[in-house]
């Protein structure tokens, strides 16, 4: 039991187990020192990113954990979306950035963000640009954000630029939110179930099997089954831990390592009755909501395919995006390939279609990321009026079952008695 024990702490770690942060310094091929934090598995998967940047006499060591154990050390997308929009009114109002960035970091309860906007002031303070600021902080500032920024600043047009990137990240949280909803619902409720017929089969079970021995008659096939199964689970219960934490670990690593496996579980994501269905919308809103931002911050529409095709969230959906940018640097249109993934339905090609011949894209996408937000806000309150009666029904014959095949032999006795 001591070598199983060891094995169960060993896959658990392993799959709790997440990326470093490190903290690096360079210098560039001008002689500039640069610095920064990025998260990797390792120093040298760090140094490797750093030299393909052409930056030179590099210094990375891993970032102090401080705080205790139960420190807070994750930046949480609905800290950003506070964020943002404080920095988006704040600008709006006629703020300075450095006024801006140190009122955030007073308010800010996260320490992480209270850190992370403090070293974004003191580096516009040196008169780093906001870009370069945000740049240094990849924790709490993902490329979409920055090159929102980055258009904004020469744009001139800031305040108006993080003011649509604050309603992008709002609805693009609401809407993640609302999906993961949908998903996670039935996946607690089977797991609820599966915990709760273990403990049924290893503690209640065994007590009604020894009451069982002491009687004269066969016992009926339903309570045979029971017992049976419940004699293996107590045997060999460790035996489905460990299965159950090593497939999710290959699963997971397969996901992040394997192209060809994410790209085909991402197909098969979309194709799920329902689910996919919900998961087919999102993408859609997400592509629309992210693709219309970038146009009206004035990024060039290739730049902004590109960071469409990389904010995605899916596979399928990134190739069909990626595609499309091949095509307009072809000479060809924007919606032909769309159409051909099979993903986009006719209403959305066409009402992009339109929207490249009339001039009038962002206004189409903006319609399209509307519509399928509320397609999904449907979508998952139809999906939970459909699953409570299915999870009842499905409660009712797990649980149900074990508890009916335990009390047939006392039913049979009592009939045999009366």
């Amino acid at each position: 039991m001591g070598r199983v024990n060891h094995i169960l702490w060993f896959l658990a770690w392993g799959g709790l187990k997440k990326v470093e942060i490190f903290l690096w310094s360079a210098v560039t091929k001008e002689g500039e020192k640069r610095q920064g934090e990025v998260e990797a598995k390792d120093s040298s998967q760090v140094m490797a990113q750093l030299r393909k940047r052409g930056l030179k006499k590099l210094k990375v060591k891993k970032k102090p954990k401080g705080g205790g154990l139960f420190a807070n050390t994750e930046v949480t997308e609905m800290e950003i979306v506070v964020f943002t929009r404080q920095l988006a009114t704040m600008v709006s109002a006629g703020l300075p950035l450095v006024t801006c960035f140190d009122l955030s970091s007073k308010g800010a309860e996260n320490p992480v963000v209270r850190e992370i906007t403090l070293r974004v002031k003191k580096n516009i303070e040196a008169g780093v640009s906001l870009t370069e600021s945000l740049t240094k902080e990849p924790k709490m500032f993902d490329e979409l954000f920055i090159n929102l920024v980055e258009a904004g600043e020469q744009s001139g047009i800031l305040d108006t630029v993080l003011d649509r990137l604050s309603v992008y990240k709002e609805k693009s949280a609401m809407l993640k939110a609302k999906i993961k909803s949908a998903m996670t619902y039935p996946i607690a409720v089977v797991v609820i179930a599966f915990i709760i017929t273990g403990i049924l089969m290893v503690f209640v079970v065994p007590a009604f099997a020894d009451l069982f021995n002491n009687f004269g008659s066969e016992l009926p096939l339903p309570t045979r089954i029971v017992v049976a199964a419940s004699e293996w689970t107590q045997a060999n219960w460790y035996l489905v831990v460990i299965f159950v934490i090593a497939a999710i670990r290959l699963f997971k690593m397969a996901y992040k390592k394997n192209a060809k496996f994410h790209f085909k579980m991402d197909q098969v994501a979309l194709d799920l009755p329902v689910f996919g269905m919900i998961q087919r919308k999102g993408a859609i809103a997400r592509f629309a909501r992210t693709f219309s931002t970038m146009i009206a911050a004035g990024t060039p529409i290739l730049d902004s395919l590109d960071n469409v095709g990389k904010t995605a969230g899916n596979k399928v959906l990134e190739k069909a995006i990626m595609d499309s940018r091949s095509s307009i640097s072809e000479g060809r249109t924007l919606t032909e390939p769309l159409a051909e993934s099979g993903i986009f339905p006719p209403m959305v090609t066409q009402m992009i279609s339109i929207g490249e011949s009339t001039g009038n894209l962002e206004i189409m996408l903006e319609k399209i990321a509307d519509f399928y937000e509320a397609e999904v806000d449907r979508a998952v309150d139809n999906l939970t009026a459909l699953l409570e009666p299915i999870i009842l029904v499905f409660l009712g014959v797990i649980i149900g079952g074990l508890v009916v095949a335990m009390y047939l032999p006392i039913f049979q006795m009592g009939q045999v008695i009366g």
